[in-house]
């Protein structure tokens, strides 16, 4: 399956000020849920931030700070586990957006949980592999081969951008294909 801008939302979960500076690759991972981000703004698909605990983890990066997005606290670690955060992936799924991107940390934790009760509850989940990291990088290695054991799709940033954009020639492909470069 291909992800569609029409029926997507990206999901960002706790890249926070004092999370993410213990992740392998926290750079990188900011850096690609930036592009991640920006595509969705210019291509109007909805924007979903968590913050676990954010008065001990601290609040979203400030690079990931956007006030088009909508940010939800949460102490579960599953996302599916927050009432607020389930309500409003209902909504959306309602509104015939049920596949979700997903970037963030800690991939073998949060970012597995929240996948896992993602697609059991019937979404079409797509985990963006350079766009999550945990402490450890075998901890992220083995929940993406967990997730994608699951039936859950395994992706990159650049995967999740073009089978947004469709097609070249658009205003948005020159916009959003420079961010790859």
């Amino acid at each position: 399956m291909l992800l569609d801008a029409r029926k997507s939302s990206l999901l960002v979960i706790d890249v926070q000020e004092r999370l993410l500076p213990a992740m392998a690759d926290g750079n990188e991972v900011v850096a690609k849920t930036r592009v991640l981000m920006q595509a969705a703004k210019a291509l109007d698909v909805p924007v979903a931030i968590s913050e676990q605990y954010p008065k001990g983890l601290g609040k979203t990066v400030p690079e990931l700070q956007d006030n088009s997005a909508r940010v939800f606290e949460k102490t579960s670690f599953s996302i599916w586990k927050d009432e607020a955060l389930k309500r409003h992936f209902i909504e959306l799924h309602e509104a015939d957006r049920p596949l979700v991107a997903i970037a963030g940390i800690e991939a073998h934790v949060c970012v597995l949980q929240s996948a896992m009760n993602l697609s059991a509850a019937g979404f079409g989940v797509f985990v963006v592999a350079d766009a999550v990291s945990s402490r450890k990088e075998r901890s992220a290695d083995l929940a993406l081969n967990r997730m994608r054991d699951a039936g859950i799709q395994v992706v990159s940033t650049e995967m999740v951008v073009f089978e947004w954009l469709e097609k070249a020639g658009t205003p948005e492909f020159k916009q959003l294909s420079a961010l790859i470069r």
